[in-house]
């Protein structure tokens, strides 16, 4: 089930940004940098770096769906659940969603500017997005396989609808 996911988010993530469809590379090279903790500085990549990276995903992406997809179909994807998780795992894993999520929600944070500067569907990615973090770590904690991967497949669709933005052309 991990290389359907895997390979769904990779092959959409790839793609949009490696084309830069509707700007796609531009915004997610702004993004980073404006997710970069304690005021970024100076850029250590450009956005061409990104839309190479993001082409080895686009052509790794239908490989590992194919292969994830195959064996779905024979039956051999790993339908179990997850092995048991230490409790000291995922209060650690917690705590780090919890201070990503204070600072992408802060002021200056890039969620809060995406639901200040959105409609109604980058809202919804926004709420998306923060909701599939959350639902990660309970779903991870809970040992959860098949939740873990659908929150993980939303949350990473929601961040490509806010990535492809309201307004083509405009990073």
């Amino acid at each position: 089930m991990f290389s359907v996911v895997w390979g769904v988010f990779a092959t959409a993530l790839g793609w949009t940004v490696a084309t830069d469809f509707r700007g796609a590379a531009h915004r997610f090279h702004a993004f980073s940098q404006a997710a970069v903790p304690f005021g970024g500085g100076v850029p250590v990549v450009g956005v061409g770096f990104f839309r190479l990276l993001a082409a080895v995903f686009a052509l790794a992406g239908p490989v590992v769906l194919a292969g994830g997809l195959v064996d779905v179909w024979r039956g051999e994807a790993g339908a179990g659940g997850l092995p048991p998780i230490p409790v000291w795992f995922v209060v650690v894993e917690a705590a780090v969603v919890g201070v990503v999520l204070w600072g992408v929600w802060r002021r200056s944070g890039v969620l809060r500017r995406e639901w200040d500067a959105g409609s109604g569907l980058r809202r919804a990615a926004v709420i998306g997005l923060t909701a599939s973090a959350v639902a990660f770590v309970v779903t991870l904690a809970l040992g959860w396989a098949t939740w873990t991967m659908i929150g993980w497949l939303a949350g990473g669709l929601c961040g490509l609808a806010l990535l492809l933005g309201d307004r083509p052309g405009e990073p």
